[in-house]
């Protein structure tokens, strides 16, 4: 049974990502948790069915249509959740792009329009909302800002180098935002979760078999499972749960000493 922290009720939380996948997961466990979520995604009829979905456990939520890569939009929205919660407590960095278009492509280099949006999501997405939010925590002298990295971003990955180099950013990123910003009293940690059945994979599983013939009998879920059983030795996929369960952690009172750390949730494929 998951651990319920009584100091999360009624705290403020902004998830970026937040309309479907994991980023809908990790909502969906801190509203369990008693905190009042804002979603922030481009996708705004994904964020309309989440919205939904959260209301329908009785929790307030509020969304907003926004891209994280412009500033200005950024900006914008962040003011407005700012005037409407007051206060904000809590980020979840959560927006993000696989990138490539196969888990097994081997080419050198993907076309530099896949590089450029991988890390434009993923690193300058985290780094121009932490940057926006965090300036609202100074105010008050606290936050808690956890961001979504990936077990890809601490193991060399011939077969997709844009997403690996860009989660190996968002840990740096996140060491360089706990150091920066602990005089404020705001902790900044990162998640690293394995591989989660989500519609990103999904799709990166139909790319992968269409350009395999030796595993076109498989369909996108199969193929899932079997990277699992090849990859994981706890033999279990992850679950958006599972890091919901993390990032409640991190965003709770119980963890006021931790910050610069990266917690691996993979079932154990990668141990550092």
């Amino acid at each position: 049974m998951p651990t319920y922290y009584e100091n999360l009720k009624n705290k403020t939380a902004i998830i970026t990502g937040g309309a479907s996948g994991l980023g809908a997961g990790i909502a969906k466990i801190l509203a369990k948790q008693g905190a009042v979520i804002s979603l922030i995604d481009i996708n705004s009829s994904n964020l309309q069915k989440t919205k939904n979905e959260i209301e329908e456990l009785g929790n307030k939520i509020f969304t907003y249509t926004c891209d994280v890569t412009n500033q200005n939009q950024v900006k914008e929205t962040i003011e407005l959740i700012e005037k409407e919660m007051n206060e904000i407590h809590i980020l979840v960095n959560s927006a993000g792009v696989i990138g490539a278009t196969s888990v097994n492509n081997n080419s050198d280099i993907k076309n530099l329009e896949d590089w450029d949006a991988t890390y434009s999501i993923n690193v300058k997405g985290t780094a121009i909302v932490s940057e926006e939010v965090a300036s609202k925590m100074k105010k008050n002298n606290y936050g808690k800002i956890i961001n979504i990295s990936s077990h890809g971003g601490k193991y060399p990955n011939p077969g997709n180098p844009a997403y690996s180099a860009s989660k190996a950013a968002v840990i740096n990123l996140t060491q360089s935002y706990a150091a920066k910003w602990a005089k404020n009293n705001i902790n900044v940690n990162v998640i690293c979760p394995g591989s989660i059945w989500t519609s990103m994979w999904e799709k990166n599983a139909i790319n992968t078999i269409e350009n395999d013939k030796s595993i076109s009998h498989l369909t996108p879920r199969e193929f899932f499972l079997q990277f699992i059983s090849e990859n994981c030795p706890l033999q279990r996929e992850q679950t958006a749960e599972d890091i919901g369960n993390g990032v409640a952690f991190f965003a709770s009172d119980n963890s006021l000493n931790i910050t610069g750390q990266s917690l691996n949730i993979n079932g154990g494929t990668i141990m550092d």
